[in-house]
């Protein structure tokens, strides 16, 4: 995810209403390899560790009620359509930032005393993402989809709460020069928690249904099976959560009536964003909002795109797996040491290019057929810029956060992010059943062209405010 050449530093007891001051990217003192080196040693540190785990369990449920869910849709015979309405689903995650106030403030009753309070609602999230992949297991949607959207919903809502919780453990857990590594390794695990239910869930089906199964072949106990195994795999993050430390507790005046306590938790922390960034903050969100766009909208038809294309399961997941997990692995490490050693600001440029490229090999792609060898190309670009782009653009949500308001600054920032790409991404079923999937990835493609003149005013105004601060 973009991240900006100055992220700007938290302190422990940051006033709302003063501007923090600017930390300069992480260094080393030795030049060349040396120095490069010296910069990848905090991958090594325990915090960086446990983000690649947290983030699996953070990357594990999106798919699955999105565009592995759509796989199975189509594999069931939903039309692309109704396929696309349902991705609003997806857009639970864009309204996140209406209870996470609460997930800043509220206690849960006794598990907070035991776990603390980022933890306590991390592992209420978890286990309730858990628990609606089991309700989807237990509801294939040829019978009747409504059971089955409720459990998404369910996994949704707990998702997007377990993502408030953890952006602000990992804000919270290191200082500001090291969020470009947390963000790199937060993201790496995400990236493999999103694999493993795009292509670890594919190739859980094509072992149930057998070697010999074809490109229609469709059995839903073989869903059924593989959505089980998705929520037993929550348990990785479950486990992560009860042996990882609880960081230090940032206190919030007492407030001594419900309005006062309102103004505290809702009020504030979209204020002090405005106080701080002033006119510039429209930029700012404006860039947030459409940072992704070209990803989200074409993401959402690319599984039924393999569907019609004739890729099996097995096919389409060991591509995937394979070239999918090298090449986010390469992106995401590589997106957060140039953000350290370069900026944010430049590596989402690149970011942004990359993700719109990528979009138009689709396009390419879907004129050749089925041809499995141009699919690993294409899935390996695909996964490249999106771990560069992933990793650039936390850290760039990050810097903007005032820590004293942590969950609800960075549940906000990419609720925003999500709005208006999940919206617009219902109508793709829609707008490929009129025009076709190469006018669509193309289309998609065009959609980021306004992301890189945002990328560019909002890189000069960074500079701008880097001059200024002393």
């Amino acid at each position: 995810m973009p991240q900006s050449s100055r992220p700007l530093p938290r302190s422990d007891t940051p006033s709302p209403t003063t501007e923090p001051p600017v930390a300069p990217p992480l260094q080393s003192t030795a030049g060349g390899l040396r120095g490069w080196l010296a910069s990848l040693k905090i991958y090594r540190e325990p915090a960086s560790l446990r983000m690649v785990l947290l983030g699996f369990s953070a990357g594990l449920p999106l798919l699955l009620v999105l565009g592995t869910l759509s796989f199975w849709l189509r594999k069931a015979g939903i039309d692309r359509a109704t396929i696309g309405f349902l991705s609003w689903v997806g857009l639970v995650y864009a309204f996140k930032w209406c209870w996470a106030p609460l997930v800043d403030r509220l206690p849960i009753p006794w598990l907070t005393r035991w776990l603390g309070r980022r933890r306590s609602w991390l592992l209420l999230a978890q286990c309730g993402v858990a628990a609606g992949l089991l309700g989807m297991a237990s509801n294939p949607p040829e019978h009747a989809l409504a059971p089955l959207v409720w459990c998404a919903l369910l996994v949704a809502l707990a998702s997007a709460t377990q993502d408030i919780a953890l952006d602000a453990y990992r804000i919270e857990s290191a200082e500001a020069r090291k969020q470009a590594a947390l963000a790199a390794t937060y993201q790496t695990g995400y990236r493999l928690g999103m694999i493993w239910a795009g292509a670890g869930a594919l190739w859980l089906v094509s072992q149930s249904l057998g070697a010999d199964s074809g490109a229609g072949a469709y059995q839903a106990s073989a869903w059924s099976k593989a959505y089980a195994v998705m929520a037993g795999s929550m348990l990785l993050g479950i486990a992560t959560t009860l042996l990882s430390p609880e960081p230090p507790a940032k206190p919030h005046p007492p407030a001594h009536s419900v309005a006062e306590w309102l103004d505290g938790a809702l009020v504030q922390p979209f204020a002090d964003f405005i106080r701080r960034y002033r006119w510039h903050a429209a930029l700012i969100l404006a860039l947030i909002a459409t940072y992704r766009i070209s990803d989200v909208v074409m993401g959402i038809m690319a599984n039924p795109f393999y569907v019609d294309m004739g890729y099996t399961e097995g096919e389409v997941a060991t591509v995937t797996k394979v070239y999918g997990i090298v090449m986010t692995l390469v992106g995401a490490f590589v997106g957060g040491a140039l953000a350290m050693r370069l900026g944010v600001m430049r590596v989402l440029m690149l970011g942004a290019v990359l993700s719109a490229g990528t979009n138009v090999m689709f396009a390419w792609l879907a004129g050749r057929g089925h041809d499995v060898h141009a699919l690993v190309w294409v899935v390996s670009a695909d996964n490249l810029s999106g771990g560069i782009a992933s990793a650039a653009f936390i850290a760039y949500l990050s810097s903007l956060t005032n820590i004293q308001y942590s969950a609800t600054q960075y549940a906000l920032f990419s609720s925003m992010m999500m709005l208006v790409p999940k919206w617009l991404a219902g109508f793709s079923g829609v707008y490929v059943d009129a025009h076709g999937y190469a006018a669509f990835f193309n289309s998609t493609a065009l959609l980021g062209l306004p992301v890189l003149l945002l990328v560019w005013l909002a890189a000069r105004q960074d500079a701008r405010r880097a001059a200024d601060t002393p």
